[in-house]
């Protein structure tokens, strides 16, 4: 249930005649009274003889019974209330009880016999507004400081108690949210989103792994944005608006919102933290060529988020508030540059991952080095194919980023950050949505190799399964992918490895049970950890198994049990 404080107005009756009105789009239905401030104010929607200015005359008495220079210039208070998609459909008496929960909560109606006069109002099955005039019976003005926070804290309560759907409780770390102005422009304009969310996320993309300020703001032009810059008389930047250049208001002028209206950490100071950089981890590393391909760039934001899944499970909370906020990078910059097949589930889950990259705990940055140079190399390597060595690694690193933002949802959760990890367990929802439709050529091809593989060697690789992973082996031969396990076993082999060394490597570096397709998390780490190709169709060691040639290569009769503690051979 969320509740929503308005702007406070000026005219109480110009307010009634929306509540009582139509609609913008005819979606009111049946107006009327549910509450009032003492159960007998006259309802403008069922008594035909009452108007709307009957209703505003006795809201306002108060405010008419003071002198006009002690009346506030703006006395009308206004809340919506509404029940979560999915709610069931409340009845008015249930709607009167909340309403009149809520406005005790702000500090509206105390309850002490001298309180605002208030009315609520029902035109929809899902919400109600509140309306309130701002001047007590005793002439005071009402104590409803912080009325928002009251609010929301009343409505969590609210849920328990009518069992509706529980909202994640807020800590002021989210980012703005659009005004019903905005949302109605977006929609006049037949806009899906409005423009501040639309800034958002290009800004946010702008900043994906961006080296500097000049990086960062020619980032935002060239993705269309028009850019101002606040700049001191020593030169330098202090600050930053953008608009969009169809965006524009009553005048023709564009509608430029500053960083820190768009999102807490899009601010320029909030930016220019990300390019801090720890002692840890040198500020410039050699260029390398091969960074600049898609699918290389892939493949190092796969070890990054590795190398940052140990620090989730290890660092202290300000180096892992600072990781969590680089894999938001990563997510903006692999969908930015991901393939059109991929494109709208990995969006969504940068779009939804962003709520989890904030939190009260402050970002130690530089820590995060790893991450976001991923994030810079999955920018600067443009956009992916969504088929052969790019199209499987983006597979291998999507698989890598869930289990990635599952740990996050899993800190967010200890730290009792609501909002946070259930956002980030969106995330992790569109990534598993993603990863069948990156994964499916690539795995289609492994899985038709390992069915072809000798049965010598089929007997081989499962023996080896059964000996590194005891506990899972049975579930993992099980599964359907594991012929393309098998196969991945049988190219590591190949090129100098030993499958069990590699499995046990494999499955010691983060637990295996909870995955949904553990045959698929293994295919991915040892195709990273031995170095092979993540496209399978470039693997061309020797004749294709299953063919005589190589049925002919029949394998040891055992597996060399002290190979399992053995260290793989470094490529």
């Amino acid at each position: 249930m969320i509740p929503r404080i308005h702007k406070q107005g000026r005219n109480t009756v110009r307010l009634l005649s929306y509540l009582y009105g139509p609609g913008r789009r005819e979606e009111h239905t049946d107006p009327h009274l549910v509450a009032s401030f003492d159960g007998l104010a006259p309802d403008p929607g069922r008594d035909p003889g009452t108007t709307l200015a009957d209703l505003a005359h006795l809201l306002d008495e108060p405010l008419h019974l003071l002198d006009e220079d002690a009346r506030p210039a703006s006395h009308v208070w206004h809340t919506s209330v509404r029940a979560a998609p999915g709610d069931r459909t409340l009845t008015d008496t249930e709607w009167a009880d909340i309403a009149r929960r809520v406005i005790a909560a702000t500090g509206i109606d105390p309850g002490d016999g001298a309180a605002c006069r208030w009315a609520a109002v029902r035109h929809a099955d899902d919400h109600i507004h509140l309306i309130a005039t701002l001047v007590r019976e005793d002439g005071r003005r009402p104590d409803h400081h912080r009325s928002a926070k009251r609010a929301q804290t009343e409505c969590r309560q609210i849920e328990v108690d009518y069992d509706l759907h529980r909202v994640a409780a807020g800590d002021g770390t989210a980012a703005k949210r659009p005004t019903s102005a905005e949302r109605h422009k977006a929609e006049r304009l037949g806009r899906q989103r409005t423009p501040r969310e639309e800034l958002r996320e290009a800004v946010r993309r702008s900043a994906a792994g961006a080296a500097g300020e000049e990086e960062f703001f020619d980032r935002l032009a060239s993705a269309g944005l028009l850019v101002r810059r606040r700049i001191a008389p020593s030169g330098d930047t202090l600050g930053y608006t953008v608009a969009l250049p169809g965006d524009r208001n009553g005048k023709g002028e564009p509608v430029f919102y500053s960083g820190s209206k768009l999102a807490p950490d899009l601010s320029l100071p909030r930016i220019r933290e990300r390019w801090t950089t720890s002692t840890e981890a040198p500020s410039s590393e050699p260029s390398q060529p091969w960074v600049t391909w898609p699918a290389s760039a892939r493949r190092r934001a796969t070890t990054a988020a590795w190398q940052a899944l140990l620090v989730i499970d290890q660092g202290d909370d300000g180096v892992i508030a600072a990781q969590i906020a680089a894999a938001g990078e990563v997510l903006d910059a692999l969908a930015k540059t991901s393939a059109a097949h991929t494109r709208h589930e990995l969006q969504s889950a940068a779009t939804a991952f962003e709520r989890a990259s904030r939190s009260h705990i402050r970002a130690t940055r530089g820590h995060d080095h790893a991450l976001r140079r991923a994030a810079r190399d999955l920018v600067r390597g443009g956009p992916a194919l969504g088929r052969g060595e790019d199209g499987a690694t983006t597979a291998m690193v999507i698989d890598m980023l869930f289990f990635l933002i599952t740990a996050a949802a899993h800190w967010h959760a200890r730290k009792q950050h609501a909002q946070q990890a259930e956002a980030a367990h969106r995330a992790a929802a569109h990534l598993r949505a993603a990863y069948p439709t990156a994964a499916d050529h690539p795995m289609a091809f492994l899985h038709q190799r390992g069915s072809r593989l000798a049965p010598a060697w089929q007997r081989h690789h499962a023996a080896a399964m059964r000996q590194a992973l005891p506990e899972l082996a049975d579930r993992i031969l099980a599964e359907p992918g594991w012929p393309a396990l098998a196969a991945t076993l049988d190219e590591a082999r190949a090129v100098g490895h030993h499958p069990v060394a590699l499995l046990v490597q494999a499955a010691a570096r983060r637990e295996l049970d909870t995955a949904e397709r553990m045959s698929d998390v293994l295919v991915w780490r040892l195709r990273r950890m031995a170095d092979l190709s993540a496209d399978p169709r470039n693997f061309r060691s020797g004749p294709v198994r299953g063919s005589a040639a190589a049925s002919s290569q029949e394998p040891a009769a055992h597996v060399d049990a002290r190979a399992a503690n053995s260290p793989r051979r470094q490529r």
